[in-house]
């Protein structure tokens, strides 16, 4: 394995897929959730996310240059997405489905657009088209199971910060992360614009 490579994605990956703002966003949006359930939609969500960055990077270019889309299209979808998450977040309470149970947040909005979203994709799609060797391609694979593994570990753990915090303390942490997601969004947005104009 290529510990440079390795080093050099994990760094890259934490700072996109941001494990600690990630649980804390779970938390706030799984809160009503039984503690059987938010470990399942924990787990799912990490899978998923590690199966999509894994075959997004190797496959992700031939499958947009077959479908002739471009890259900075998934950012601007990916910033409507969770735009749509965040004013959610800011106003209004957890939602339920018609049958009184309360949705599964693990493929949306977690999987896409959080932890795999428009950012997450790309940066896994150039570090392993950069890595030309199996070696580094490996370390690839593996700095991204270490960042999700840890996302886990802290998803899992981020029920006991409502304890602390309390119910209005998870309410404001709600609502403040709204607000930077809806910021991300919109960076997300204006990216993926600015560069299919230029």
């Amino acid at each position: 394995m290529d510990t440079s490579v390795y080093l050099h994605a994990l760094t890259a990956l934490f700072i996109i897929i941001d494990p600690i703002g990630s649980s804390l966003i779970f938390n706030s949006l799984s809160t009503m959730h039984e503690p059987r359930m938010r470990t399942i939609m924990a787990v799912k969500s990490i899978l998923i996310s590690a199966s999509i960055l894994i075959l997004f990077g190797n496959y992700g270019e031939v499958l947009f240059s077959h479908l002739t889309i471009n890259i900075n299209s998934l950012r601007v979808a990916g910033g409507l997405l969770l735009f749509h998450t965040s004013f959610q977040m800011i106003t209004q309470n957890t939602k339920t489905t018609n049958s009184g149970t309360l949705e599964d947040i693990s493929v949306f909005p977690m999987t896409i657009p959080l932890l795999a979203g428009p950012g997450a994709l790309t940066l896994s799609l150039l570090l392993f088209s950069h890595s030309t060797q199996i070696e580094s391609s490996i370390a690839v694979t593996l700095a991204i199971i270490s960042i999700l593994g840890l996302t886990l570990v802290l998803m899992l753990c981020s029920k006991f910060l409502k304890k602390i915090i309390g119910r209005t303390g998870d309410e404001i942490l709600k609502r403040f992360f709204g607000v930077i997601l809806a910021a991300l969004a919109i960076q997300f947005i204006y990216d993926g614009i600015n560069n299919l104009t230029s």
